[in-house]
């Protein structure tokens, strides 16, 4: 059987950044054609006061104004399937913006209805063991709400209240939103920070077993209504647990391969593919319907918590060694591909290379194949992840359109995979995948 998740080329954007709006995006799709790009992955589009650039969401069932409108959305997803791509739209599962309507009912009195969407302490003391998703800006993650006199929980930013999915009205609320998109056209969800749903006292709350418990039953309910749609877990762990994720293959069908994301930059920066090899060969055994979604980089800080913290630290000063865009107190940086490799484009190239030689579905985020940078430093910027959310550049991109030698035109060749043999990557990597018979 086939699934076209397995044949999965992707790129991810921001609309505004990207085209300014939803019409604008849409005039674009015969950008992806020429680029070879089948899958798009869309960060969030919702009503948002825009904290997290849009991961704080105020409306799960609405297009942010500045955006354009749900019709145009629509309208976006029948034209791209009609040139054969495919739709991901982003979903933070975790938690809402507090200008959510369900935090404002819950946070409106005690005794409210929703006010068990959320997690609330009179003390604050609880889940000591789980740390903060964004040691940059706050360091606890249970936050006085004056209204109530009581603490929710929030595991990002402060104005980012975490929902209780132990209450089954969160379930339902949720699946309910799944199925408003999918019935729209939407082809998959990827769920933000799938690891951090369900909170467990004396534990890090990262991966429970009935978190994926809790995916188990997402599954089910959206397969049985659509079936063709799927679900890509972001969860950064070692090969063994984020394959957890993919469960008998009645869980995720995709996971973003962050382990492997970190020994290719390993091998990037050492010359060895030694590491790389073993973390591809420790990545089969998954089930015949699920399929890895493989990365450099990507919205995010270029993250690397399993790591040994003296090669995390190397890392870091090999990716942004002035140490400019520190993230998490240091432990990773976020920088772009044309950053990390600004004054040596073959070093770019190779990356590209490697990645589009590699077993899974590969992810292109949008600007790195043209080369785009880091936004300029600014010390008021606190969230280092700002820097690499810039403004598409489509000056150059159309001028390396026309370039038959340009870095658009190499990594088009890479994706479509016309590159010729001398260029792409060293070849035991590939033998590994040949003999695993994956594609």
């Amino acid at each position: 059987m086939e699934y076209w998740w397995k044949k999965a080329k992707l790129y991810e954007l921001y609309i505004d950044k990207f085209a300014g709006n939803i019409v604008g995006l849409t005039q674009r799709l015969d950008y992806f054609v020429e680029l070879g790009i089948n899958t798009l992955h869309i960060l969030p589009h919702y009503p948002s006061p825009m904290v997290d650039d849009g991961y704080d969401v105020s409306d799960y069932r609405g297009v942010r104004a500045a955006l354009g409108t749900l019709a145009q959305f629509e309208h976006f997803l029948q034209l791209a399937h009609r040139k054969d791509i495919h739709v991901i739209v982003d979903l933070a599962l975790n938690h809402t913006s507090q200008e959510h309507p369900w935090f404002i009912e819950a946070r409106s009195s005690k005794t409210n209805p929703k006010r068990d969407y959320y997690l609330w302490s009179k003390t604050g003391t609880e889940f000591p063991l789980i740390e903060s998703g964004i040691g940059d800006i706050k360091d606890k993650n249970w936050i006085p709400d004056p209204a109530t006199g009581e603490f929710y929980f929030a595991t990002y930013y402060p104005q980012q209240p975490d929902l209780n999915w132990d209450n089954p009205a969160v379930f339902d609320e949720m699946v309910d939103v799944m199925c408003f998109w999918a019935k729209l056209g939407v082809d998959g969800f990827r769920l933000d920070a799938v690891p951090h749903l369900i909170k467990r006292e004396g534990s890090a709350s990262r991966g429970l077993p009935e978190t994926h418990a809790l995916l188990k039953r997402i599954r089910a309910t959206l397969s049985g209504k659509f079936p063709e749609v799927i679900l890509l877990a972001e969860a950064h762990d070692s090969i063994e647990d984020t394959k957890k994720y993919f469960g008998d293959g009645d869980e995720c069908h995709m996971a973003y391969h962050f382990a492997l994301m970190e020994q290719m930059w390993l091998s990037l920066q050492h010359g060895d593919e030694a590491l790389l090899q073993k973390a591809v060969a420790d990545s089969f055994t998954i089930p015949e319907n699920c399929q890895w979604a493989i990365f450099l980089r990507n919205h995010d800080e270029i993250s690397l918590v399993t790591l040994p913290p003296s090669e995390r630290a190397a890392l870091v000063s090999y990716l942004d060694p002035r140490k400019l865009y520190p993230f998490q107190k240091g432990l990773a940086t976020s920088m772009r591909l044309g950053s990390v490799y600004a004054s040596n484009r073959e070093g770019l190239r190779k990356a590209f290379r490697l990645l589009y030689s590699l077993p899974g579905s590969p992810i292109m985020y949008y600007g790195d194949e043209i080369g785009m940078q880091n936004l300029p430093h600014e010390e008021s910027i606190r969230d280092s992840r700002r820097y690499v959310r810039g403004t598409f550049d489509w000056k150059a991109a159309e001028a390396q359109q026309k370039d038959p030698a340009s870095l658009f035109r190499e990594v088009a060749d890479l994706i479509k995979g016309v590159v010729p043999q001398t260029q792409q990557a060293p070849g035991a990597v590939d033998r590994i995948a040949k003999e695993h018979e994956i594609v």
